[in-house]
């Protein structure tokens, strides 16, 4: 027997049109919220970041393929790892489906790690996307764009707090060093290329489609310790809940 309240149809219904004005409520702040994203002033990218990608070298600007506006993924994958992060690894699988629609709509989108680009690609395919992947090793395009913490490279933020803030929130501060993910928005003009977004750890968790599927079950994310997340091909085939 569950221990979970339950309640007639017409209790559930009217608990549920509660709900749905709060859902209402926060669409239409979603709304705005995303109309001011729009309004941030852009940045001019003034250093010329360089990648290797499986078409070559290439720049910033050479990354929108024509486009004008361009989004990217900061997967956590560091030069000494084998293999990816098993969370990035859930964000790619919920994005890796929609890149078409985004081209077609004028938005480059492409996935950014440190690994070296022979390491992007063996995993690339192990994992079944298409999606393009370019390695930033080499290149302080992840310092400058804070997903990569060294503070003997560059000084350390992260979801725009410096090294000192993170420390006071954050008993283990090794945790934080290292990769972390995030994701950035730019815009195209000619010649010039535009930083105009990023967001890191908890603020871009919408973007995380498995999520919201989750958030709508009716155990929620049933996250636990958050150890249950695997790449896809490493579940057990029979799994029938965290393992």
């Amino acid at each position: 027997m569950t221990d979970h309240k339950t309640g007639t149809r017409q209790e559930w219904l009217a608990a549920r049109l509660e709900l749905l004005e709060a859902e209402k409520a926060l669409t239409r702040r979603s709304d705005e919220l995303a109309r001011q994203r729009r309004q941030l002033p852009w940045v001019r990218v003034e250093k010329d970041y360089r990648f290797a990608t499986e078409d070559g070298d290439a720049s910033l600007r050479d990354l929108f393929g024509g486009r004008s506006q361009m989004l990217v993924y900061h997967f956590m994958f560091d030069p000494d790892w084998d293999e990816g992060c098993p969370s990035c690894s859930a964000v790619t699988d919920g994005f890796a489906g929609s890149i078409t629609h985004f081209e077609h709509h004028d938005v480059a989108f492409v996935v950014v790690s440190r690994a070296p680009l022979g390491k992007l690609v063996a995993y690339k395919r192990r994992m079944g996307w298409d999606v393009r992947w370019v390695s930033s090793l080499g290149s302080s395009f992840n310092y400058d764009f804070h997903v990569t913490a060294d503070p003997a490279v560059a000084p350390v933020e992260y979801n725009y707090k410096d090294q000192a803030q993170l420390e006071a929130e954050n008993v283990a501060w090794r945790d934080w060093s290292g990769e972390q993910p995030g994701m950035s928005a730019f815009a195209r003009d000619g010649d010039d290329v535009f930083h105009t977004y990023s967001a890191y750890s908890r603020g871009f968790d919408g973007l995380w489609t498995m999520w919201q599927w989750l958030d709508r079950a009716p155990l929620g994310r049933n996250e636990g310790d958050g150890s249950w997340f695997h790449r896809h091909d490493e579940y057990p085939a029979t799994a029938g809940g965290p393992s």
